[in-house]
């Protein structure tokens, strides 16, 4: 009953963005399966109300569907899109945005053994499991705010709190915790994150960010590897040619251009990354993204 509802409420809500008028609050409807997009993830918690979603990240893939939820716990780059998804049954899905300072405050409420530590090392920085009752109720009850704008004030932190504490009590709460504690390993790895998201066209030397992030560099290979998947010039890398199909669309007949601005000395290694990222030349994918547009 309560995935009916959800699903009800999110396609009466839905706007042609995610956004809704409750903050950290996200819908989404998708009439159409498009072949997978490379984009961004964000700290968030993803729940399916109707239809199938497949995520990749690195050499990881991730299915899930209704009923399930999937948390990302970092910024990373990803690909991904819905699968089946059509107009007479869109995919309708319910997303949370994640922040590490609620996390810890929901922390800081509860006993210490409510709450699982997880296993020992950094986690991947996504996972899928079902949604319990309990969480699906919270879900719904939030989105049901949408219909009644007089409670949202009140009402909405406390459900958005209990929806944390629902994540954190459930099969991915070592996830979840690791997010809102500052020194987990988790936390150090995001640190390394945002500085190559912030500096990626520059080069780096491993060793340097290692020591930024607070970990040995040893340590710090394992955690990211674990995190991301990737090692991380193969994030860098990722970021870069992100960036690049992103500057193409506006920037089309400038494919060298682009590829001096996110980081590339060579063009014919742009160009061989790109491809091999993309499937096709930049120089082509510019022109269809040009045309899409």
């Amino acid at each position: 009953m309560s995935l009916d509802e959800l699903r009800a409420l999110i396609d009466r809500h839905a706007r042609p963005d995610t956004t809704t008028a409750i903050d950290d609050v996200l819908i989404s409807k998708v009439d159409r399966s498009d072949p997978p997009s490379a984009s961004m993830s964000s700290t968030v918690v993803a729940l399916i109300a109707q239809g199938e979603k497949r995520l990749a990240l690195g050499d990881r893939v991730y299915d899930y569907r209704a009923g399930q939820y999937l948390v990302a716990s970092v910024d990373l780059p990803v690909t991904g899109h819905f699968v089946g998804a059509a107009p007479e049954r869109p995919a309708l899905g319910f997303g949370l945005v994640l922040r590490p300072a609620a996390v810890a405050e929901v922390l800081l409420q509860a006993d210490p053994g409510d709450v699982p530590r997880g296993v020992a090392g950094a986690p991947s920085a996504l996972a899928v499991s079902d949604a319990s009752a309990e969480l699906l109720d919270a879900v719904v009850r939030l989105v049901r705010l949408l219909d009644h704008p007089r409670d949202r004030g009140v009402l909405a932190p406390l459900v958005r709190r209990e929806i944390l504490w629902r994540l954190l009590s459930g099969p991915q709460g070592g996830l979840v915790r690791q997010l809102g504690l500052a020194d987990s390993s988790l936390s150090h790895v995001a640190r390394a994150v945002r500085w190559i998201r912030d500096h990626y066209r520059e080069s780096f030397r491993v060793e340097d960010v290692a020591r930024l992030s607070g970990m040995s560099v040893s340590a710090f290979h394992r955690n990211f590897q674990a995190v991301t998947a990737m090692s991380p010039i193969q994030f860098q890398k990722q970021i870069r040619l992100q960036e690049a199909r992103l500057l193409l669309a506006t920037h089309p007949g400038d494919v060298t251009g682009v590829g001096h601005r996110v980081g590339y000395d060579s063009p014919s290694q742009f160009s061989r990354e790109y491809r091999r990222q993309f499937g096709i030349p930049p120089s082509r994918d510019a022109a269809l993204l040009v045309a899409v547009t």
